[in-house]
């Protein structure tokens, strides 16, 4: 997608810098990628806070390893 957006030039240069990307757009990407899957972990953090998981009461990691070799 083409778009057109007033972003301060300082900016661009530091996204580029850390970013390694070969040009303005694949800096950008670079970092948009980066950004939106820091926010989808932090979600999913958010969420494992609220409920937890929990091993089942006869969870055995002898009997889990047994299984995983079987396969």
């Amino acid at each position: 997608m083409k778009i057109t957006a007033l972003v301060p030039e300082e900016l661009i240069n530091e996204v580029r810098k850390y970013s390694g990307g070969k040009n303005i757009t694949e800096s950008l990407i670079i970092a948009l990628t980066d950004y939106t899957n820091r926010q989808k972990i932090k979600k999913s953090i958010q969420k494992l806070r609220k409920n937890p998981l929990e091993f089942a009461n006869d969870f055995n990691a002898e009997r889990i390893r047994k299984i995983n070799r079987d396969l």
